[in-house]
């Protein structure tokens, strides 16, 4: 009787329909207006809003944030300041973090882009086992950057 549609009973009038909800202390609630004839549910309309809450807020937790750290290098980065900063994207794609890693070029450096892109490249290659490259390297403006994403962990 609760929860099921009334035309289900046989009940087609719109009055029995609401003595039916008024007798059982609960709420008419109209289901589908366009059907024909509409549709209506006889339910506790409290409990119905708080139980679509409580589902709102159990899919929004499962939403994980992605979160993006940014990794800047110039195009003449030394090997012992790349290798600082490789340290770094290396514990970020181990917390799960994904990385925007980038060269930035400075005024005529512009002509150094292929040294950016080696650089970029080799991040890539020797992260290999911890994230994935999701875009190859490219220029836009004054940076060339690269998307890398954390590999999934398997669970045991």
């Amino acid at each position: 009787m609760v929860g099921e549609n009334i035309a289900e009973q046989g009940v087609y009038d719109t009055r029995t329909a609401l003595r039916m909800a008024q007798e059982l202390e609960l709420d008419l609630v109209e289901i589908s207006p366009q059907a024909d004839p509409p549709v209506a549910k006889i339910i506790d309309y409290r409990k119905f809003l708080y139980d679509q809450k409580k589902k709102q807020k159990e899919l929004a937790a499962k939403n994980v944030k992605v979160v993006v750290k940014e990794i800047r290098f110039g195009p003449q980065t030394d090997e012992h300041d790349y290798d600082f900063k490789k340290k770094h994207a290396t514990k970020f794609l181990e917390d799960g973090f994904k990385i925007k890693a980038y060269v930035f070029f400075r005024g005529r450096s512009i002509v150094y882009k292929d040294q950016g892109e080696i650089l970029l490249l080799k991040l890539a290659q020797e992260l290999e086992e911890l994230g994935k490259v999701e875009s190859l390297p490219k220029l836009e403006g004054k940076r060339m950057y690269m998307m890398m994403a954390p590999k999934k962990k398997a669970k045991a």
